[in-house]
């Protein structure tokens, strides 16, 4: 087991434990079902940063806190020079770099994305989340799926949408792709 999906499961463990409350409450509450919250807290599923993210809100904690152990500091600004965001690997796919994670009381959450190409045959993993989301590519094509409708965005592009509705995403040509997302609850 990848050991920051590990060290995830171990604070969303430790959560639930604080709030004593049991898998399944904590599962009706983020809408999603005991088994597929229990994967995740035994570090067994990938992670969503969306569903982390309800976690967060739901039981007030920052998502900083659940993704990288650290809580927010700052209030007038943050600074995340080059290359140096926190980061997570929620699977082999999928690497966020947090550009906001030491700002406190965020209204957004911004990160730069890198996503591993995978056979061409791989099904698209869709999630929802609250809010709206802002996707910018920065390298590659992106082939982002909203509600059904499938996009392509090339370098350079952007797209803002409606997180309640379901979309996936996969990158194209067998090559990385890098892109800013914003998430605004």
């Amino acid at each position: 087991m990848d050991e920051q999906i590990k060290q995830i499961a171990l604070r969303l463990q430790g959560l639930r434990d604080a709030l004593e409350l049991t898998p399944a409450q904590v599962a009706e509450q983020i809408g999603i079902s005991t088994e597929q919250y229990q994967t995740m807290e035994r570090g067994e599923s990938d992670l969503s940063v969306s569903t982390l993210q309800k976690i967060a809100v739901q039981f007030g904690v920052s998502l900083d806190e659940l993704m990288f152990g650290e809580e927010p500091h700052m209030n007038a600004y943050f600074l995340t020079r080059k290359g140096t965001g926190i980061s997570v690997e929620r699977t082999r796919a999928y690497k966020y770099e947090s550009l906001a994670s030491g700002f406190k009381n965020r209204i957004a959450d911004p990160f730069i994305v890198t996503v591993e190409p995978k056979p061409a045959d791989t099904p698209i993993f869709y999630n929802t989340h609250p809010g709206q989301e802002f996707n910018m590519v920065l390298e590659g094509r992106l082939q982002l799926n909203i509600n059904g409708k499938e996009l392509i965005l090339n370098q350079g592009d952007s797209l803002y949408f409606d997180s309640n509705l379901p979309h996936g995403m996969k990158a194209l040509d067998g090559k990385i792709v890098r892109f800013l997302a914003i998430v605004m609850q």
